[in-house]
């Protein structure tokens, strides 16, 4: 492990890609603080104790900048939402499937598309997460407040939901940069920077909850069990976000041995399917919150009892969700019938098995076995918060802080996994200066 430290801390050209990374980094965070003209924080404030978990999912992902109606309040999920979009489009929009049959140039279509996408949504979701908030009373600041005209108040809307759309841009701007000029994906790094800053929220909360105000010599023993609770569900996330099952191949026209592979990740849909069924459980929770509505009577109370997941019949569709998501997305990332394809291409095949219709079928089969596996994993991650706050008796304060297991752990240790992994790549590459030199 110090050797390879020390590789990555003598390779100059790696040192400037992640000291590039971490200014832009540094650049999201400041942007993060500064707040959306005229806007009344303290309306945000009220907004989201009332509303449900969807508005938290976000505050999340942009590093508490929700909760300060800043410029990067929604950050970089609308063009995480743009791309998943624009992925399943592919599979029914002819044009949009030539486009990714086109390599290079395609490819640009389909970027610069899922940017207008992004910027449109972006500003559509301030928009609306705007007019939700005044319904409980005006956003703008007191001094404004006092001299706008009610029918002139949308244009301050308008403008405010511009500028939220304008601090996206600039996100999508440096997860370019990052790409580009730094290390790791860009959208992924600018989702753990934000959820990075949640992290010593989790321990001072657990600190003030069992030592600071801790009554007995039990408490010492709860916190040392949550510590240790917690760095083994990141061992066992680690363990498996890196596991695959290696699909041996053979290429007709090679002898001898061949240490060809075709890798299938474990969790090949990654967190996706946990972001979409959390997005669609939380949606009717949040209109709850926009329509002020009673979450234990009447409409909002069935709602309440359907999409959330602390409730029985709610937590038994938050799984079926996760598990479909979880199928749908493997099987669309990856495509059994264009591996067989390519292997026929390159004369390749899968020692004991035909090419063609049977690689094909091999290939499913052992795709929906991995999914099995890697759908149980997710599953299990995704509920442990449920169970351990309830096992721990947090508040409903103490659950959204202290978190072990969830969807937030899954993307810190995933993009943490590729990031060293493309680090190490790149810093264990030999430089040839040529022969003349």
């Amino acid at each position: 492990m110090w050797l390879r430290i020390k590789r990555v801390l003598s390779n100059k050209p790696v040192m400037m890609k992640i000291t590039v990374t971490l200014l832009i980094l540094l650049v999201v965070r400041i942007a993060a603080h500064i707040t959306v003209p005229l806007f009344n924080t303290d309306a945000i404030v009220q907004f989201m104790q009332q509303s449900g978990s969807f508005v938290e999912i976000l505050n999340n992902f942009s590093g508490k900048a929700l909760q300060r109606f800043s410029i990067m309040a929604l950050g970089i999920t609308p063009y995480i939402t743009a791309s998943i979009a624009v992925q399943l489009l592919q599979m029914v929009i002819p044009t949009l499937k030539e486009w990714n049959e086109q390599g290079e140039t395609g490819k640009l279509k389909t970027n610069q598309l899922t940017r207008y996408i992004a910027i449109a949504l972006a500003f559509i979701q301030g928009l609306a997460l705007i007019l939700g908030i005044s319904v409980n009373g005006s956003v703008l600041i007191p001094s404004l407040e006092a001299s706008v005209v009610a029918q002139y108040r949308y244009f301050f809307y308008i403008y405010m939901a511009i500028v939220i759309a304008g601090g996206s841009a600039m996100a999508i701007w440096l997860a370019d940069l990052i790409n580009k000029k730094g290390v790791g994906n860009g959208s992924s790094m600018l989702i753990v920077a934000g959820i990075v800053t949640s992290l010593p929220t989790m321990w001072t909360t657990m600190w003030a909850k069992y030592i600071t105000n801790g009554t007995t010599g039990w408490d010492i023993v709860w916190f040392i069990l949550i510590l240790l609770l917690y760095f083994g569900i990141l061992l066992g996330v680690v363990y498996m976000q890196i596991s695959v099952r290696k699909i041996p191949i053979q290429y007709a026209n090679r002898q001898g041995k061949s240490d060809s592979n075709i890798p299938m990740k474990l969790n090949s849909g990654g967190v996706i399917p946990v972001i979409f069924a959390q997005t669609i459980m939380s949606i009717p929770l949040s209109i709850i919150g926009y329509a002020s509505m009673s979450s234990t009577s009447g409409l909002g109370g069935w709602l309440n009892n359907i999409f959330s997941y602390q409730k029985p019949i709610g937590f038994i569709l938050y799984v079926i969700l996760i598990v479909v998501f979880s199928f749908f997305y493997s099987f669309l990332t990856i495509n059994p019938e264009k591996i067989s394809h390519n292997l026929s291409k390159s004369n390749a095949y899968v020692p004991g098995v035909r090419p063609g219709q049977d690689t094909q079928d091999y290939i499913a089969k052992l795709l929906f076995k991995i999914t099995v596996i890697g759908t149980l994993y997710l599953v299990v991650l995704a509920v442990i918060p449920i169970f351990t706050s309830l096992a721990f008796g947090f508040t409903s304060t103490e659950a959204s802080a202290i978190r072990l297991g969830g969807t937030s752990l899954l993307i810190i240790v995933g993009v943490a996994i590729q990031t060293t992994q493309q680090v190490e790549t790149d810093a264990s590459q030999t430089e040839y200066n040529g022969i003349f030199k």
